[in-house]
C-alpha cells in the first residue's frame, strides 16, 4: 500500500503554559513542501488562543473527505467520457456526541456542484452513479465512523 506523512509542529516560545492560556496555532508540513497554518477551532478554544484564519482539525477532516470524493468522481467521469469543467463542494461536518457519548464528527454532508461540457453529459442516473462509485471508493470516507451523505446540487 502506501504511507502518507505529515509533520505537525507547535512551539511554546516564551508564553506561559500551565495556566492553559497558550496559543494553539501550529504548522502542518507535508512531504511535497506545503505548509498549512493549523489551530484549534475557535468554537473549542476562543480567540485569541485559537487562530480563526487557520485550519482546524475538524475542518481538515471534512476537507479530506470532500477532496477524496472529488478526486474519485473526476477519475470516474473522465473514464466515462464526461468532460468536467468545474467541481465545487460546500461540505459540512457536524461535531456532536456519538452513540458512545464521545464528542466526534457525527456526520459529513457533501454538496458537490459539477459543471460539464462537451457532447456527452451525464443524465441524472449517470451522475448519481458517479457519486455513488466515488463515495464507495473514497479512502477517507471509508476510514471514519461518521456517515457521509452526498447531496449533489445544480452547478
Amino acid at each position: 500500500m502506501s504511507e502518507h506523512l505529515a509533520t505537525v509542529e507547535w512551539r511554546r516560545g516564551d508564553q506561559p503554559f500551565l495556566d492553559n492560556r497558550y496559543d494553539r496555532a501550529h504548522e502542518w508540513r507535508f512531504d511535497g513542501g506545503a505548509v498549512v497554518r493549523g489551530s484549534s477551532a475557535p468554537s473549542s478554544v476562543p480567540a485569541p488562543l485559537s487562530d480563526p484564519a487557520a485550519v482546524d482539525p475538524e475542518e481538515a477532516l471534512v476537507a479530506a473527505v470532500s477532496s477524496c470524493h472529488m478526486l474519485f468522481f473526476l477519475a470516474y467521469a473522465a473514464r466515462a467520457g464526461f468532460v468536467v469543467d468545474s467541481y465545487r463542494d460546500e461540505a459540512v461536518g457536524v461535531l456532536g456526541k456519538d452513540e458512545r457519548g464521545k464528542v466526534s464528527i457525527t456526520a459529513v454532508t457533501l454538496r458537490p456542484a459539477v459543471a460539464f461540457s462537451g457532447e456527452t453529459r451525464p443524465d441524472a442516473a449517470a451522475l448519481e452513479d458517479l457519486h455513488h462509485r466515488a463515495h464507495e471508493a473514497c479512502y477517507v470516507a471509508n476510514s471514519i465512523r461518521a456517515p457521509v451523505a452526498v447531496e449533489p446540487v445544480a452547478a
